[in-house]
Parts: C-alpha cells; sequence; structure tokens
C-alpha cells in the first residue's frame, strides 16, 4: 500500500531567539517490506540542511538556524510503500526459548536488553508483571507470551491522549493505568526485556481508516514495539491497539526507547515560552508521486505554508532596515 505523509511541526516562541539546532527524524526507514521513495523536508527560516546515517539505520536530518526568530516550521513530506508481513505461525515449538538464548549469545543485542533512560523496571513495573503473570517465562513459548501480553496491555490501561508527557515516567501510567502510546510500548518494553528478550521501541505513522477501530489518536505519531525471536526476525507489536504491526504501520526509526527517536530535538539561545504545534497525515496513495504535487491542491496545509512565508518575509525586510 502506498501511503501519503505529511509531518507538520511549529515552534511559536513568545519572544525572539537564535542560534537554533535541530535535529529531526522523520525519514521512513527503507528495508524488508517497507520502501520510502521520496523524502522532502522544508524549513522556515531556510537553513541548510544535512543529514547522517546512525549505527541503528536510522536517517537523522539536522541544520541550524543562526538568526533571531520568533517561529520555527519543519515539513516533513513522504511516499512510502509497506507490504502486509508474512503472517505468524501460532506458536514457535518446545525448543524456542533455548533458541533465542542461543542466539542472544552469538549476536550483539546487549543495548535492547538493558533497562534504558524510559524501559526500565521498578516495583510498580514488577508488581504489574505478577499481575497480569508474565514476571517469569513460563510454559508459553516466547512468541504466544508476546502475543497475550500485548493484549493484557491494551485491556489493563486506557487510551487518554495528553494524560502523560513525552518526559513521564512509566509509573505514572502504571499508577493512573492510562496514557498513551509512548507509555504503552515503554511498559511492555521494559516487561519484555526483563525476560531476556532483546526489544527495542519503534517510531513511526498509522494509517487509520474507516475499516479499523483504533485507539490511537489520528493526526499525531505513533510508537510500538519490536521484539526479537528465533526463525522470525524483530516482529512488531502495537500494545495501544492490540495489534500486530502490520502494513498500515509505517517505520521512521528505531531505539532503545523514545529518548533515541524523538521526530525533534534542539536546542536554542534565548529565554522564551514555546509553543509546540503538531499535525500529521497519512493517507493512502494511488500512485508515487513528487510531494509537491501530492500536496499542491491542500489548502489546509497551504495555509501554514502562507503564513510562514510571510513572517520570512517580514524578517528579511527587518534585516535589510
Amino acid at each position: 500500500m502506498f501511503y501519503a505523509i505529511r509531518h507538520f511541526t511549529r515552534y511559536r516562541y513568545s519572544r525572539p531567539v537564535w542560534q537554533s539546532v535541530m535535529e529531526v527524524r522523520m525519514h521512513p526507514r527503507s528495508e524488508n517490506s517497507q520502501r520510502c521513495f521520496t523524502f522532502q523536508l522544508s524549513v522556515s527560516p531556510r537553513a541548510r540542511i544535512f543529514s547522517h546515517t546512525d549505527h541503528l539505520g536510522n536517517i537523522i536530518h539536522h541544520f541550524d538556524i543562526p538568526e533571531q526568530h520568533e517561529q520555527l516550521t519543519i515539513i516533513a513530506d513522504a511516499l512510502v510503500d509497506v507490504d502486509s508481513p508474512a503472517p505468524l505461525p501460532d506458536s514457535l515449538g518446545e525448543h524456542s526459548w533455548k533458541e533465542l538464548d542461543e542466539l542472544i549469545e552469538r549476536e550483539d543485542y546487549w543495548d535492547m536488553l538493558m533497562p534504558s533512560h524510559f524501559a526500565r523496571t521498578s516495583p510498580e513495573l514488577e508488581a504489574f508483571g505478577r499481575e497480569i503473570g508474565v514476571s517469569n517465562r513460563d510454559g508459553r513459548d516466547p512468541l504466544e507470551l508476546l502475543r497475550q501480553l500485548n493484549s493484557d496491555l491494551y485491556r489493563s490501561f486506557e487510551y487518554v491522549k495528553a494524560s502523560t508527557s513525552v518526559d513521564s515516567p512509566i509509573e505514572d501510567a502504571l499508577t493512573a493505568r492510562q496514557g498513551v502510546c509512548q507509555d504503552f510500548a515503554h511498559i511492555m518494553i521494559a516487561l519484555v526485556r526483563n525476560l531476556r528478550i532483546p526489544s527495542r521501541y519503534v517510531s513511526g505513522y498509522l494509517h487509520h481508516d474507516s475499516e479499523h477501530v483504533d485507539r490511537s489518536a489520528e493526526g499525531a505519531t505513533h510508537a510500538w514495539v519490536e521484539a526479537l525471536l528465533p526463525g522470525l526476525g524483530w516482529i512488531g507489536f502495537d500494545p495501544t491497539n492490540n495489534l500486530l504491526a502490520g502494513e498500515r504501520h509505517i517505520r521512521t526509526a528505531i531505539g532503545r526507547d523514545y529518548a533515541d527517536v524523538p521526530p525533534t530535538k534542539g536546542i536554542m539561545k534565548g529565554r522564551a515560552k514555546t509553543d509546540l504545534q503538531v499535525r500529521v497525515r497519512v493517507s493512502q496513495s494511488e500512485a508515487v508521486l513528487p510531494p509537491d504535487q501530492e500536496f499542491a491542491a491542500d489548502e489546509e496545509w497551504s495555509q501554514f505554508l502562507a503564513t510562514d512565508h510571510e513572517a520570512e518575509l517580514r524578517a528579511q525586510q527587518q534585516q535589510q532596515q
């Protein structure tokens, strides 16, 4: 399935700031069943954009804006094709735990087994693990256990927008029994790592349509989990929506947890309050078109571009006076 993605981010500052340095992780990955055909990143005020690929294969764009500015707008357009993954077996067999341990010994998965900034154990996490029966390896094979954990998290927690922030520890969601996709992913990762199953955080997008009833918010980024299983590789689980990751899940970056893969991360000079506005649109696309042509007739987004253009002209005029 082809998807056209537009990810809009705007920072508004209460007073002028300068020397903004920003990293952007919005470029969909190309691997396995997913291919990113085109990607375009636009920044206002204008800046020269550089990019590099990190050790996990994430494409990171970065730029700096030295002059004073009262707002910063980032628009990422992408066209991606995602195929349906191969169906999974019902179980992995009686020797799967031994096979998993042997796989871990042969390869380097240490960073996806150790606690990380957000995905770490705690008394609250251990109590929840005992409550749902995943505090240790039992008679179920790894795939069966992960499927059950995915469902248990979905049933045990409510999805409530803005109930936590990007910096909230998992104890907040565990205590309130509610959170957002980031919380669901961090809790599942921490539980899975306690079982010595390598697991990682996936940031990206979920395509919403009339055929599926999803709890996660439309118009926003999404997060889910990938776990390493013998004979299958990395398999995606979406505990927010009680889904296996499929052709509606579009991957942009992977890491130990959210701290490794925020869509935007940066600093600036100046003391100002910041207002952040984010909008995401994922729509089906019939063919591969250049991003400018794909979104040319979109009036809703065009008004934001027009606002940025006017702001840039005003800034140029002030510099010339």
